[in-house]
């Protein structure tokens, strides 16, 4: 709000919108951002109800019936950003905390805010894969505008396990996983270099694994599987993020 001139939220949805809400949009996009992340489902779940203009207006104003003002915003600024040329980023996968809630990470939650025609123009990505539900990834990665990365399994997980999740997807949309780390300083033992490192060793090794498995299967050839790996590492986050 400071940054676009406002010392408390506006009175109405619709100049929150318009003075707050798109102008920040922008300015990002300005900025260089490529993406846009929410924090679902560390907050909440991803259960992102179609919720009426009107609805949400008397949300705003009342105080009240905050889901549903966050479940309208949701969509808005998704629709924005994909105008805008920005992807948007959820984390879809368990997170960290004995009580964190999983059942609520399940990337089927996300379904209906997939097929909303006003968001076909937006791309999704549904960061680390999903775990548990990688099997709900894989399905739903046949949808034009859903794409996902395989960061923070390769932190979790060991390499065989990764490999399994990796050749499921390689085998319906290769064209829509991405590599990443999630490089974080996680403790004091384990800063984002160390991090980083593990996720990247443990990646490749399992999509050497996963490609090795596809090739001794005859499902591709040498030629293919080199293809594939520098999609996956390089060339289709470069696609869809518009890098050079």
């Amino acid at each position: 709000m400071k940054a676009c001139g406002y010392t408390k939220p506006p009175a109405s949805l619709g100049e929150y919108l318009q003075k707050i809400v798109d102008p920040t949009l922008e300015r990002q996009k300005r900025g260089g951002a490529v993406a846009v992340k929410f924090e679902a489902a560390y907050l909440r779940s991803l259960d992102f109800d179609d919720v009426s203009r009107a609805e949400a207006d008397a949300a705003y104003v009342h105080k009240a019936s905050y889901k549903k003002l966050q479940d309208f915003l949701f969509r808005h600024i998704s629709a924005e950003a994909g105008r805008l040329g920005m992807a948007v980023h959820l984390h879809v996968a368990w997170g960290p905390g004995g009580y964190f809630h999983i059942t609520g990470t399940n990337p089927l939650l996300l379904e209906s805010a997939f097929n909303d025609t006003s968001l076909h123009g937006t791309n999704f990505v549904l960061l680390h894969g999903g775990w548990p539900f990688t099997r709900e990834i894989t399905a739903l990665l046949t949808k034009p505008n859903v794409y996902t990365d395989f960061s923070s399994q390769t932190l979790n997980n060991y390499p065989r396990a990764v490999a399994g999740v990796l050749r499921e997807w390689l085998e319906f949309a290769p064209d829509k996983v991405l590599f990443a780390t999630d490089a974080y300083p996680y403790s004091e033992q384990m800063g984002w270099e160390q991090s980083g490192w593990v996720a990247s060793d443990t990646g490749r090794q399992a999509l050497g694994l996963a490609l090795t498995c596809m090739l001794n299967d005859g499902e591709i050839t040498r030629d293919r599987a080199l293809e594939l790996a520098h999609m996956l590492l390089r060339d289709n986050a470069a696609k869809l993020y518009g890098l050079k």
